[in-house]
Parts: C-alpha cells; structure tokens; sequence
C-alpha cells in the first residue's frame, strides 16, 4: 500500500503542475493538442475537444503539448494565430512560468498545513534509531536515554556540541573516525552505564557524529501566526539550498548527498509506512524542489524557455531556432548529468543497506 500511496503522491504533484500550463495556456487562448500523464509510449488516451488526455507508460513526469512551442512546425491557418510562438512574450513567460509557480504556492501551503493542523514531533533525549553501519549502531540502542557526553549534561544541542569536539587526525574528511572516543553516559532501562564511542566525520552535516536519530515524541502544532512565519522560513532555507545544487555537482563529497527520483520515491514510501502525517511535510519539499529545479534557466526546463523568451523582448526580435535547439542540447546534457548522479547515488544507498532517512 505505502507504494501505490507514494505513487499517488508523486503523480498529484506531476499534475498539478501540468495543471498550471493548462489553464494557463487556455485562458491566454491558446491552443492545447495534448495534456499527458507521464511520457510516451502512451498506453491510454482519449479526446475532448481540441485536447487529448493521455497516460504515458513512463513515469517520470508530464507534460503539456501546445501547438506551436516549434518555430518549425507547419501549421495551417486556422490555427497559426493561437501558436505558441505567435504569442506575445509576456504570455509565454506567464504560462510557462504558470505550472513551477502551482508547484511553489503548493509546497508553502503544504508547510503552513503541517505546522498549523499537524506539528512536528517534540524531540525527546532517548536515542531513536541508529543509522547502519555508524559508531551509534554499534553500542547504542533504541530507547537509551543520553545523559551526558564527556562529562557534559545539557540538551540535545549541548551534547551535539560536545561529540563535535571530537576530531579526525588528519583531513576531516567523510566517513574518518576521531583520534579519541566520546566517553556517553546513557540510562538503559533503568540501569546506567558509560559508553565509549568513537564519532565519524559527517561531510553533509559538517561535523562529527555518532550517528543516530532522536526519538520523537509528541506533535506539537503551532499557532496560526507562528505556523505562517515558520512556514515561510523553511520555504527560504530549502530555496537557498536547493539553488545551491549546480555547484554541489562539482564537490565530490557533496554530489554523494544529490538524491534523485528513486530517493525522493523511496523517503516518501518510509514515511508513510512510520508515519503517515509527515507525508505532508515531505511532499511539501518536493513540490518546492519541483518547482525551483523547473525554473533553472536550462531548455527543456520551464526556466529555459522563459530564459530565452525574456531575450527575444530584450532584443527585440526571436532567437533563432538554432541557437535554442544547442543549447537545449546543452541542457538536457545538465540535466541528464544531474539525473544520472541522483539515481546512481539513490541505488547505491539501496544496494548497500545504507537506506535513506526520513528525518
């Protein structure tokens, strides 16, 4: 069931971006041949009208086919005047830009939501589940109570701090193991015992770790006003790093953490199987990082075609067809390169039970 639910999720948001090109591109008056689910060969299709309504066999998204988005296609009359191309620049931008702007009012939406009517979950000081393959997973336990790290007690941040303190011998480096052990005072049970565990430099989190998650505890949700504010905040943190992706491409340490459609699928799955209400906050992310990867100003992304007919006004004059056809060429290469890297990571992490977290 987590599979058709994360299925289902992941297709609402494909649509509802198509959605926004849709009526968009109807109500600027031009004409759409086709809206698809997913990418030929198509397996259903049927016609209303001057649409057709299809499911592609292949889902990796959608699409909306207007006539005209060619210069080259020979059109007859009767429909020349409601191309595409024939259409002033500010109607192109607007119903190019319609389907990733659906994808950013969503996500902010879906965060107000999950921190106004769901709340997420208070963090309490007992260990949650200890991620395979860390220092964590070999002494801790689910259930254990953290009482101090080195001698030091305090919150989780306090703690935090102090396992940070905990350095590589050389380059910090992802994956090296401090010079010394983190002496963890834990309660199990009842019973207290004293722990010695050697952190592991984190190259995403930027510091050494132990390698476990919190246990959650109750949800909390906010009020109105608090919900709105933190809605927005977080919707300006995943911009900014979301915008920050192109570069990572050329981090070696941070391409590893790039996660693709398996990974995104496969969190979404995790978290409905645990817990059902965080879904909201998940999709929420996706949709914005949906969006804003659409607006990357490369051909064939949404953001490639408002690039190019923002320098068709300021030249006053279209872009030859050639010159957008190279560098479309350019970037599905982008994006294909960002494809590959995202799933390659995504199998690696499944094949080598390393797994995904969904905190």
């Amino acid at each position: 069931m987590s599979w058709l639910l994360a299925f289902v999720g992941f297709s609402l948001l494909i649509v509802l971006h198509e959605l926004g090109h849709f009526f968009a591109a109807k109500a600027v008056g031009m004409r759409v041949e086709r809206f698809s689910l997913f990418f030929p060969p198509l397996l259903l299709r049927k016609k209303y009208g001057e649409t057709e309504y299809a499911i592609g066999s292949i889902p990796l998204g959608g699409y909306v086919k207007i006539t005209g988005m060619s210069p080259s296609e020979d059109l007859p009359d009767e429909v020349r005047t409601r191309a595409y191309t024939a259409q002033p620049v500010w109607t192109r931008v607007v119903v190019i830009a319609a389907g990733p702007a659906v994808n950013l009012l969503l996500a902010l939406l879906l965060l107000f939501v999950f921190f106004w009517a769901i709340g997420p979950r208070e963090l309490t000081d007992r260990v949650g589940t200890p991620q395979p393959g860390s220092p964590a997973a070999e002494k801790l336990r689910p259930g254990d109570r953290l009482v101090a790290v080195d001698g030091v007690r305090g919150d989780q941040q306090t703690l935090r701090d102090a396992i940070g303190r905990h350095h590589c011998p050389g380059p910090q480096v992802d994956g090296c193991r401090a010079a010394t052990p983190a002496s963890v005072r834990i309660d199990r049970a009842g019973r207290p015992l004293q722990l010695w565990i050697t952190p592991e430099y984190n190259a995403a989190a930027e510091r050494p770790l132990l390698g476990f998650s919190y246990a959650a505890g109750e949800r909390v949700p906010y009020p109105f006003g608090e919900a709105a504010d933190v809605a927005v905040d977080r919707f300006w943190f995943i911009t900014k790093e979301t915008l920050k992706l192109p570069a990572r491409l050329f981090n070696a340490e941070q391409r590893k953490e790039i996660s693709g459609v398996v990974g995104s699928y496969e969190v979404t799955r995790q978290t409905i199987i645990e817990d059902l209400a965080s879904v909201v906050g998940i999709l929420a992310i996706i949709s914005l990082s949906l969006g804003l990867i659409n607006l990357f100003p490369f051909l064939p992304l949404d953001g490639g075609h408002i690039f190019w007919a923002i320098v068709e006004k300021v030249r006053r004059r279209p872009v030859p067809f050639s010159v957008m056809e190279r560098s479309g060429v350019i970037g599905f290469a982008l994006v294909m390169v960002l494809f590959i890297i995202g799933f390659t990571n995504d199998i690696d992490r499944l094949t080598s039970g390393e797994g995904f977290s969904t905190r």
